[in-house]
């Protein structure tokens, strides 16, 4: 099945751009990011912000804009018939324009990588074509998603807490 991910939740002062690699059917159906009942994104960023985990997605979104923090992912469309980002058809990858969001978010210093995935396929596909990405630190974070049940909610709330620096 094809699918497309979201546009960014952004402003024009972001400075942190968290990327997932695709969003998975909870996310799709409801067309929100990380809507999956299971998935430890939003409590995380909760913890982090200081911001009630229950709270609207709209709130929640308005927070990490307030925080100056941008959320997108890698690709813009692929085939996928689960969610798990080992299912995509890496033939059918198109991939998110990332030079003209970096041209119109240029105090973007930091990319947290939500997982592997997104941080291999951006590293590979992207970041060689992007000029002027020298100053920006890049970070994997360990997978929010419920398929990562190898990684405790508590250490991945302590590396996640590497986006408030």
């Amino acid at each position: 099945m094809q699918i497309h991910s979201f546009p960014p939740i952004e402003s024009n002062n972001s400075s942190i751009l968290i990327l997932g690699t695709m969003p998975g059917k909870a996310s799709l159906h409801a067309q929100q990011y990380y809507a999956h009942p299971r998935n430890a994104f939003w409590k995380i960023i909760s913890e982090i912000l200081g911001i009630n985990a229950v709270n609207s997605y709209e709130a929640r979104t308005s927070s990490i804009v307030a925080a100056r923090i941008a959320l997108w992912d890698v690709l813009k469309s692929c085939t996928r018939e689960g969610s798990l980002d080992s299912d995509i058809d890496n033939d059918s990858i198109i991939f998110n324009d990332f030079a003209s969001f970096f041209n119109n978010h240029t105090h973007i210093h930091r990319v947290c990588f939500n997982g592997v995935k997104a941080e291999k396929l951006y590293m590979r596909h992207i970041q060689p074509c992007l000029r002027n990405s020298s100053n920006i630190k890049y970070i994997c974070l360990p997978s929010t998603s419920p398929a990562n049940a190898a990684t405790s909610f508590d250490e991945k709330l302590k590396t996640w807490k590497a986006i408030a620096c």
